[in-house]
């Protein structure tokens, strides 16, 4: 039997959702207990060293190494973790910060930034998926105690409405060009301490970055992205060249145009379930 149970819900304040929708980003403590993050953490760092140790590429075109070792679809190697990406605590919040009725899986990663690890350069999620909406979260959850110096994540407040953030790939002049923005802007950005238990969730249009590893502990974490149920595919014209693969990988034998939703991409909350 899975030792994971996550399907009770997390009472979301209405002033989390107001703030989301608002800033971009929130913060949530305690989306999971210890005893939750005991079973969950040995089975995404086994998999990320199994990885690292394949220098596997997981089918993207950018080579994030230097910033963090980084593996794709965790849920489809381990049961564990599949219970952990499918738990409707966690989707049922992601729909309930959008105000959406029903999310879908886009794909989960473990990021592990190793000490000394580079900093992660300001980018925006969406530029790199072929969804046809705005309506997509990633939450972003530590496995161990995680302080700003370990590399937690910087937002600014807003971005994801500030039709001055034109979408780039990320690379040092994404971090050159929004760093340019963020000061003409007097924009300040957020970050956090997070503790193991705690979560932030962000909108794929919301910029991000995150400093350098300069503790001496790797920085764990799993994230999950979601986005509405009933999204279509972006058409072709929308596409740039990360788009196009990320279909291919997250999307298998789908088309432009149609509803996004592969056997990859389950339904993982749905308003009905209350």
């Amino acid at each position: 039997m899975n030792p994971l149970s996550l399907n009770n819900s997390y009472t979301l304040s209405p002033d989390k959702q107001v703030s989301f929708r608002r800033d971009g980003f929130v913060c949530l403590p305690s989306v999971c207990s210890q005893s939750e993050i005991d079973v969950i953490r040995p089975q995404v760092v086994r998999m990320v060293d199994d990885a690292a140790r394949g220098n596997e590429k997981q089918g993207r075109i950018s080579d994030y190494s230097k910033m963090f070792t980084q593996v794709t679809n965790v849920w489809r190697m381990n049961e564990t973790v599949r219970a952990f990406v499918f738990a409707k605590r966690f989707a049922r919040l992601a729909a309930e910060l959008l105000g959406v009725k029903g999310v879908r899986l886009y794909h989960d990663q473990a990021l592990i930034k190793e000490p000394g690890g580079k900093p992660t350069p300001w980018h925006q999620d969406h530029y790199y998926w072929p969804l046809e909406t705005d309506d997509t979260v990633t939450m972003w959850k530590p496995l161990i105690d995680c302080p700003h110096e370990m590399g937690t994540m910087d937002f600014v407040a807003g971005s994801h409405i500030n039709p001055a953030f034109a979408e780039m790939p990320i690379s040092e002049s994404s971090q050159e060009y929004f760093s340019r923005i963020i000061s003409q802007q007097n924009l300040a950005p957020t970050h956090f301490s997070l503790n193991a238990g705690d979560a932030t969730f962000h909108y794929g249009k919301t910029l991000h970055s995150a400093p350098s590893n300069s503790t001496t502990i790797r920085r764990e974490v799993i994230t999950i992205i979601y986005y509405a149920d009933r999204t279509r595919l972006m058409q072709p014209e929308n596409f740039n060249e990360h788009r196009k693969v990320d279909m291919e990988v997250f999307h298998p034998g789908q088309q432009p145009g149609e509803i996004a939703a592969s056997a990859l991409n389950p339904l993982l909350w749905f308003l009905s379930e209350r």
